[in-house]
């Protein structure tokens, strides 16, 4: 008869396995300026993100190709306007996770690479005005990268202790998260990033939008960061648009 301990161990052996064949992983959260719905014109900026991160993976704050725009259209994956984020990402072998409304309604994390654009999560924990245009979505996200397990989150997913437990429980790495805080809350993203780091002992990546990011949000926080496994402020980026910050994870 199996034992309670099995699964622990079996899960204990497979993160072993992953840590033996996989690389530092070079990780950035950006917060790019926005333009509120003009996917065209963020997608650029997104691009220019990408390059300037020289990083692997690239994560975008919540919405960050329309802005918090909650009326905003669906953003399809083949949509053209995405073409200069796919080619970034193609150039530099970056992954991007880039938020947008997508398909049945909800609030995506879309996995752009070189050989383009899927969705990747959908928010499951929706906020405020939100759950009047958008669905919940109902299962956690997690990406594998160069051996690298990253569970992904979107903005209130970060409050809701059982998103990260159901995330962790997947077996991850790295939560990464897009995110949106007034300027007034800035303690908020320390605070839930410090969290889920101490409790799960995982990095945390969170990408905050800075300046207008429309919605009403006239100066959003910004200082997107990575925190370490033990909770401490790894990389910190300041409240301006356009900023980000990069690491190498080991």
């Amino acid at each position: 008869m199996p034992t309670r301990y099995e699964p622990i161990l079996r899960a204990n052996r497979e993160a072993a396995v992953r840590a033996a064949d996989r690389t530092p992983l070079r990780l950035a959260a950006a917060q790019p300026l926005c333009v509120p719905l003009d996917v065209a014109a963020n997608a650029r900026a997104h691009a220019d993100a990408v390059r300037a991160a020289r990083a692997r993976v690239v994560v975008f704050p919540e919405l960050s190709l329309t802005g918090y725009e909650l009326d905003a259209p669906v953003v399809p994956t083949d949509d053209p306007r995405l073409a200069p984020l796919v080619r970034a990402c193609a150039e530099t072998g970056a992954l991007a996770l880039a938020g947008a409304p997508v398909v049945g309604d909800h609030i995506g994390v879309l996995a752009v690479t070189g050989d383009g654009v899927t969705v990747a999560y959908r928010k499951m924990c929706l906020g405020g005005a939100e759950a009047r245009r958008f669905r919940p979505g109902d299962t956690p996200g997690v990406l594998t990268v160069d051996g690298w397990r990253l569970g992904l989150a979107v903005c209130k997913d970060t409050g809701v202790a059982a998103h990260a437990q159901r995330t962790v429980a997947l077996g991850i790495d790295v939560y990464a998260a897009g995110v949106l805080e007034s300027a007034c809350d800035t303690a908020v993203v320390d605070q839930r990033a410090h969290r889920i780091a101490v409790t799960h002992r995982v990095w945390v990546a969170m990408a905050s939008f800075a300046g207008s990011t429309g919605g009403d949000y006239t100066e959003a926080a910004g200082r997107s960061g990575v925190w370490t496994p033990q909770g401490e402020v790894c990389a910190r980026a300041g409240t301006a648009p356009g900023e980000l910050v990069r690491v190498s994870i080991d």
